[in-house]
């Protein structure tokens, strides 16, 4: 059997299904690290609250508690890249017992599928947590970058570099939250992407649910009200 004879297994639906997690992905996304001026979003908002604490540090003695909130980070986007690593793991040996998947399933819907397509919904819950893994092992590599810079930031408040090099901490300090979000969101994705081994229409549902949940969290959470208080 070819890949367009096994690709034929897969109804229109199915298709159609893919498409629109991917999409309400990318372009949830977008619209978070791009919101309007008048409805920032919780992100945008930590950003600049990230950029007040490297001003703050500046003038901080000693700089301890600067450090250990980094490292702290750190900690949060090294486990979480671990726990990707782990299912993903899991996922794959899962993959390879296929066949054990497929007879459990036919158990308990009566329906038949053959194993390629088990394997191939199997490969989207993979696709998500790898996308992921990435994104937290990138986060933590800037987190790091972030801690060295902001070692080089002068002691002497006085000094006109203090400035500068706060303000390059903050930045980069930025983009690793930046990916780390974006890990976040492709793990929330991932456990969306298990739903379609019960079909297609529940794969668009569990989309569909995930982008009401991260976007309620970012655009109208309790939270983002204490931010915006002023």
């Amino acid at each position: 059997m070819n890949w367009i004879d096994r690709l034929a297994l897969f109804d229109p639906l199915d298709f159609s299904a893919v498409m629109i997690i991917l999409l309400l992905w990318l372009l949830l996304g977008w619209r978070i690290e791009n919101p309007a001026a008048t409805r920032p979003s919780v992100s945008v908002l930590m950003a600049e609250y990230r950029r007040e604490w490297m001003r703050q540090m500046i003038t901080r003695q000693p700089r301890i508690f600067d450090a250990q909130t980094i490292s702290t980070l750190r900690q949060g986007s090294s486990f979480l890249a671990s726990t990707c690593v782990i299912a993903i793991g899991g996922t794959l040996a899962l993959i390879g017992n296929a066949e054990r998947l497929a007879s459990v399933a036919k158990d308990l819907t009566l329906a038949h599928q053959p194993v390629f397509v088990w394997e191939i919904k199997l490969l989207l819950v993979v696709f998500f947590l790898a996308n992921a893994f990435l994104k937290f092992i990138w986060s933590n590599r800037l987190f790091g970058y972030c801690s060295v810079l902001m070692a080089a930031v002068p002691n002497d408040v006085a000094d006109p570099d203090a400035p500068r090099m706060a303000h390059k901490a903050a930045e980069i300090n930025v983009f690793a939250a930046r990916s780390f979000n974006r890990g976040l969101r492709s793990v929330y994705f991932g456990l969306a992407s298990v739903a379609w081994l019960g079909g297609a229409v529940l794969l668009i549902g569990g989309a569909f649910v995930t982008l009401f949940v991260i976007w309620r969290r970012e655009f109208a959470s309790h939270s983002r009200g204490i931010l915006l208080e002023k």
